[in-house]
């Protein structure tokens, strides 16, 4: 027996659609933000920069990590722009790119905590 795919019940033209349409390269390259911030591991650094600038000695030891573990993980978030760095001496400092970054992970966080106190969320018809 074959099935027929639903339709909704409404036509795009009923909306009003506010805002710009992004660009496929937009799309593309927030994908890889989120990809650079979908590891445990590497969220846990943004995390902590976003209290504040560190030292990678700092890092390090928040992070209970070896040291060219936690260098791999900064030199992905560097490469997708989420964070930072200065040298001063002999010391490596890392910090948040920006306030958007901040925002980001501050925002996943959050919503990822309030996931934690909900019941078992089940989807409904038309997600």
């Amino acid at each position: 027996m074959k099935r027929t795919e639903p339709k909704p019940g409404c036509k795009a033209s009923d909306h009003q659609h506010k805002g710009r349409p992004v660009t496929s390269t937009a799309l593309e390259r927030a994908s890889l933000l989120f990809r650079a911030m979908g590891d445990a591991p590497r969220l846990r650094i943004l995390d902590l920069l976003s209290h504040g600038e560190l030292c990678v000695t700092e890092i390090v030891e928040a992070v209970n990590d070896k040291l060219t573990t936690v260098s791999q993980r900064l030199r992905v978030l560097r490469g997708e722009g989420l964070i930072v760095r200065r040298r001063d001496g002999n010391h490596l400092y890392y910090s948040l790119a920006d306030r958007h970054v901040a925002e980001l992970v501050q925002n996943a966080l959050a919503h990822a905590q309030e996931l934690e106190t909900r019941p078992a969320h089940h989807s409904h018809e038309g997600d």
